[in-house]
């Protein structure tokens, strides 16, 4: 497939190289000669240098031939016009990042597809609805939802108390045979490897643990685990960014008593107006006196979502010392994300990350309806449309020939979702959640084309 991103910023930059790893065709066009020159030096791809709402660029980049275009520079107006002319000049499907979400909450109304914009994606948006999902499933570090919760995805650490520690997968089912979930990766303490569990697999302590489930199946989880369900409702938010105030918005409107700390005057009066629910407290966040001035010890949450990573981190060290429940930082760094654990705080955020896990889904073959990948291990999950010429259709779960590194965690069948085993009957119109490593990729794809 051959793909041109416009933008060479974190999120471009990101997105050309999870593709490149695949050997997918990449063209990156930025206007910033030195990041393009440190893009071609670290990856395999092809650089074009100039400002990508040119016409003689985009013929250079050979946009009439591309598959796919990506328009994720910092400038919201940039993306919309350069995928408006890809489109016009013969790409397929174009994807803009926006930072407005009044474009994606009104996208219908306005018919974005009619000048030429296939998909509309905010970081921001996508960033600010994960915390709130955390917020919701507070014992668990991370979470996602197919189809409006039909289907969850939670993954959390056991701990030594755990019911069913030292047991296997299939020792679990025959104890607990009316559960409604389904183990569908595991990471070992201090590893870096990641399992797709099958029935002999035995669960360890310390172990990440990521789970497909109903609703149903989530208060059976928390009582296997031991983990309690905290009720969140006051919230202290460190940073008015473009995520902060999105999130400071999402949760006021959704009953939770935030207080919001920013450093900048200007932005705090902006804030405290904008959201007249949301306390706005004009000070450094860094600073525990004033932490403790505003009641620290008092908040269920923290959540740091300044636009520095160790800033974030650190005060949510803080606040977990002062004994907040639930922490969440935003960082930049990938490589903090082996770190948060074992440095006590419990979510880590990546809006780079987020934003390649929503647009991933179209360089993937197959009707794919929403992937994710998780966070610091290395597998995806997808979830699949059925149709009638799909070879999994009209099928016995146990009949069809799946990889051993890929399981099938669910199905969504008219709005339900179902954890199915080797008796259930796939039909079209299923939406089939797949966890899978990357070596089964491909073969995982063609059972649904």
């Amino acid at each position: 497939m051959k793909i041109i991103i416009a933008g060479s910023g974190e999120v471009g930059f990101h997105l050309a190289k999870l593709l490149s790893f695949e050997s997918q065709d990449i063209i990156l066009i930025d206007v910033n000669r030195e990041s393009l020159i440190y893009a071609s030096t670290h990856l395999d791809i092809r650089v074009v240098r100039g400002n990508a709402t040119s016409i003689s660029v985009l013929k250079d980049a050979q946009v009439s031939d591309a598959d796919l275009f990506i328009s994720v520079t910092s400038s919201e107006t940039t993306n919309i016009t350069a995928c408006v002319l890809a489109k016009q000049l013969g790409v397929k499907h174009t994807i803009a990042r926006i930072s407005n979400t009044e474009f994606i909450h009104n996208k219908d109304e306005v018919g974005f597809e009619k000048i030429g914009i296939d998909e509309l994606i905010s970081p921001e948006s996508l960033a600010a609805k994960e915390i709130e999902l955390l917020l919701n499933q507070s014992a668990f570090n991370d979470t996602f939802e197919f189809e409006d919760g039909a289907l969850l995805m939670i993954g959390l650490i056991l701990s030594r108390t755990t019911a069913f520690v030292g047991k296997t997968v299939q020792e679990v089912a025959e104890l607990h045979p009316n559960l409604e979930y389904m183990p569908i990766a595991i990471q070992r303490y201090a590893t870096q490897y990641t399992i797709i569990p099958r029935g002999d697999t035995q669960f360890k302590e310390g172990d990440q643990v990521y789970f497909t489930t109903t609703q149903k199946g989530i208060d059976e989880i928390y009582k296997l685990t031991r983990k309690v369900r905290i009720e969140i409702k006051n919230v202290m938010i460190l940073g008015a960014s473009n995520i902060g105030s999105k999130t400071a918005r999402d949760l006021c409107n959704h009953g939770f008593k935030i207080k919001l700390i920013e450093k900048s005057k200007d932005k705090a009066f902006d804030i405290a107006d904008a959201i007249p629910d949301c306390l706005v407290i004009h000070g450094d966040g860094r600073d525990v006196d004033l932490l403790d001035e505003e009641q620290i010890c008092d908040m269920d949450a923290f959540i740091a979502v300044t636009g520095n990573s160790e800033t974030n981190i650190m005060s949510c060290l803080v606040a977990k010392s002062k004994g907040v429940k639930k922490t969440i930082a935003l960082v930049e760094n990938m490589d903090y994300f082996q770190l948060s654990h074992s440095i006590g705080i419990d979510t880590l955020i990546n809006k780079k990350l987020l934003a390649a896990n929503n647009i991933f889904r179209y360089i993937r073959q197959g009707e794919i309806v929403a992937m994710t990948k998780l966070n610091n291990m290395n597998a995806e999950i997808l979830e699949f449309l059925v149709t009638p010429k799909s070879i999994v259709c009209n099928k016995l779960i146990k009949k069809i020939d799946f990889p051993r590194s890929a399981i099938i965690g669910g199905i969504i069948r008219d709005g339900e979702g179902i954890i199915a085993l080797g008796d259930f009957n796939i039909i079209a119109g299923d939406r089939v959640v797949v966890c899978c490593l990357p070596q089964s990729i491909k073969k995982v794809e063609k059972l649904f084309v």
